[in-house]
């Protein structure tokens, strides 16, 4: 019963935003929610629909709600965790709030100071409801390490924000951020199914993220039809804050994202030291210096498709958590000397 209806949910998710999209496309060139190109960071020629978020949102939502109405029938004898259920309406309201931003974002391109007070707003509506990193894997090994509440709260913070800002900041090729963000809420659900005690309810809204993000993905893959654009706060509070609920998996939240947040990095480091603003967009990502290069968006895409595939999976093989921050810390030494060779050669924008 419980894997007929986990197949449930992601299959509404998935069929609620295949059909979602090609009616998010028409809203957006009827209401002018478009990407017009003149911008360097820009790669497309025509403008295309930047509504992405909104077949995001609407899977997500209705295969939660179916997944609230067959809970019992995947919940545990033992019962849920008690503070599921307000975890679940912080998760629920944050979402919205991630949602409506990214909107807005998609409708006006808001500055810097708005979509950080956003992505704060988000955050916060998850933290007071009590998604909070409260404790992390020892990586020696034995106890958990827990956290008291003064630094839990702002690192709850700064991971939820990481998470958005890293998936918004990685929408910069066709398929892209939609596919990364699929491949993680696939990794953390196997991650949560193949614990010692499997965590359904949690599985099933991963499964939800999974699966409107792959419904979004025929529409997304180049070339384009419509852009995730602000949807990009949404997916990333979502995977942010379902890493954290039922016990943070944060090894392997950032090994399938380990790519995304060190370029993240790199570019804010960068952009600081040659004098310019850290939230500047511009040609410099990893993704786009790939492309500059040569290869083209498809191949780029599968490159990082395949990194992140295999990064992920590494937290399910490697028993320890030593082993998993080891395979990370490897990780982030190749993708910095990559991303070192790659920032001194010379970029051609199209």
């Amino acid at each position: 019963m419980t894997s007929l209806v986990l197949g449930a949910v992601f299959a509404i998710a998935l069929v609620v935003s295949l059909i979602a999209t090609p009616a998010a496309i028409a809203l957006a060139r009827r209401w002018g929610f478009m990407a017009v190109p003149g911008q360097v960071k820009h790669i497309h020629r025509i403008p295309v629909p930047r509504l992405g978020g909104l077949p995001l949102f609407l899977g997500f939502m209705f295969a939660v709600a179916f997944a609230l109405w067959t809970s019992p029938l995947v919940t545990p004898p033992a019962g849920p965790d008690p503070r599921e259920p307000t975890r679940l309406v912080g998760l629920i309201l944050g979402a919205t709030v991630a949602f409506a931003l990214g909107v807005l974002d998609d409708r006006v391109e808001l500055s810097p100071n708005p979509q950080f007070l956003g992505q704060f707003l988000a955050a916060g509506i998850a933290v007071y409801f009590g998604i909070r990193i409260d404790a992390i894997a020892n990586p020696l090994g034995g106890d958990m390490l827990f956290f008291p509440l003064w630094l839990s709260v702002p690192l709850t913070f700064f991971w939820i924000v990481l998470a958005m800002n890293t998936i918004n900041w990685l929408d910069g090729l066709d398929g892209l951020a939609a596919g990364i963000g699929a491949f993680a809420a696939i990794l953390l659900f196997l991650r949560s199914v193949t614990m010692i005690q499997p965590q359904y309810s949690i599985a099933m809204l991963l499964l939800a993220l999974a699966g409107s993000s792959l419904g979004l993905l025929p529409f997304n893959f180049h070339p384009a039809r419509i852009f995730l654009a602000g949807g990009a706060y949404l997916l990333g509070f979502l995977l942010g804050a379902l890493s954290i609920i039922g016990g943070t998996k944060g090894a392997t939240f950032l090994l399938v994202l380990s790519i995304p947040i060190l370029d993240l990095a790199w570019q804010i480091l960068n952009r600081v030291l040659h004098g310019r603003s850290p939230v500047r967009g511009d040609r410099g990502h990893l993704h786009h210096r790939l492309f500059d290069l040569g290869i083209s968006q498809p191949r780029v895409v599968f490159a990082y498709y395949a990194f992140s595939a295999f990064l992920g999976s590494l937290a399910l093989v490697l028993p320890r958590p030593l082993e998993k921050y080891l395979a990370l810390a490897a990780s982030a030494v190749l993708a910095l000397a990559v991303m070192v060779y790659l920032a001194q050669t010379r970029v051609r924008p199209d």
